[in-house]
């Protein structure tokens, strides 16, 4: 699957439980939306990234992918300990200058 670095290595960094690589693929104004809320700002997302990972312990696998001038969209599937375990997932990344500046998850 052809994925922007930045977001090849977001999902790396994911599936290692590495918060701090996962930080690193991220724009300083990054926002990301999730279960109908925002998280603006570093300090933000890495609260909510850690606290879904504790909260719901998962994995997000990318199945396919297409991208569209900065935006890429990719479908997941993601397994865990949640019911209903695996659902698939859209993840849509808005990438500038190399760096992911805004993800929507739905």
């Amino acid at each position: 699957m052809d994925l922007p670095n930045c977001i090849a290595a977001y999902f790396e960094a994911d599936s290692r439980n590495d918060v701090e690589a996962l930080m690193a693929t991220l724009s300083p104004e990054a926002i990301v939306e999730d279960e109908h809320r925002r998280h603006v700002g570093p300090e933000a997302i890495r609260a909510w990234w850690i606290e879904a990972k504790r909260k719901t312990p998962h994995v997000n696998a990318p199945i396919e992918a297409t991208t569209t001038g900065d935006v890429t969209q990719v479908r997941t599937r993601v397994s865990g300990d949640f019911p209903g375990s695996p659902v698939a997932l859209l993840f849509t990344f808005t990438v500038r200058n190399g760096a992911i500046a805004r993800l929507e998850i739905a």
